[in-house]
């Protein structure tokens, strides 16, 4: 590892070196900095928990899973799915072509694939719910734990920001902006492509009465006491 991060906690060993250039390689300089300091908030509020490292959890998987949690926003893991997804599965063959046990590499897939969804991650493994309660800590910090006075200071030094929350939101926009699928409604990059763009999304209804549909609202009439979802479609 190189002598840049020597008085930062990284695990050290040669498969997160080798996951470093890994990461390094195919992500923007600011969104490998994010990966990294993913990893340090990630370890930060575990120690908040009481949760310590290699005794409460695996330290090498929170690191591989933090990491390489945004692989899908590089070129190389730009696929046909969301980001999380596609990053998980680059991740996932990576680490197996690396030599790491399929047990341990699920559970990076699910640390990368759930880092969108904290709400699910922090029911899951340390592993998994650090990760996204890194990321999510190193894009705004706002009602949680305040770190040690100088550590934010230390840590970009090492690992400079360098626009991390523009640059992630260029980004996961480009990328769906290419390949709209990898942006439903209704999803996190769904409405960061509605912001950017303005776009009008579809009402539920018209979700659901798209052809081919059920016919679930012909004839419906809501239970007393309910707003109709309508107010323009024909009886029937």
């Amino acid at each position: 590892m190189t002598d840049t991060y020597q008085e930062l906690p990284f695990p050290r060993t040669e498969l997160t070196g080798n996951a470093i250039r890994f990461a390094r390689d195919i992500e923007e300089p600011a969104i490998f900095n994010h990966s990294m300091r993913t990893y340090l908030y990630g370890r930060f509020l575990g120690e908040q928990q009481g949760l310590r490292p290699d005794h409460d959890y695996d330290d090498e998987l929170l690191f591989l899973g933090s990491v390489l949690h945004d692989a899908g926003l590089s070129g190389q893991g730009n696929g046909d799915q969301s980001f999380d997804l596609d990053g998980a599965d680059l991740a996932a063959g990576f680490l197996t072509d690396q030599g790491l046990s399929p047990d341990r590499v699920e559970i990076v897939w699910d640390a990368v694939a759930l880092h969108l969804h904290h709400d699910i991650a922090v029911r899951k493994r340390p592993e998994i719910a650090l990760v996204s309660a890194g990321a999510g800590y190193d894009l705004s910090p706002a009602g949680s734990a305040p770190l040690p006075a100088g550590y934010a200071n230390q840590v970009h030094a090492a690992l400079p920001r360098l626009h991390t929350t523009a640059v992630l939101y260029d980004t996961i926009v480009g990328q769906a902006l290419d390949k709209p699928h990898k942006a439903p409604p209704y999803t996190m990059t769904g409405e960061l492509v509605r912001q950017r763009t303005q776009a009008t999304w579809p009402t539920w209804e018209q979700l659901m009465t798209s052809p081919p549909s059920w016919h679930d609202y012909d004839g419906y009439r809501p239970s007393t006491g309910l707003p109709s979802h309508s107010t323009t479609r024909e009886e029937h």
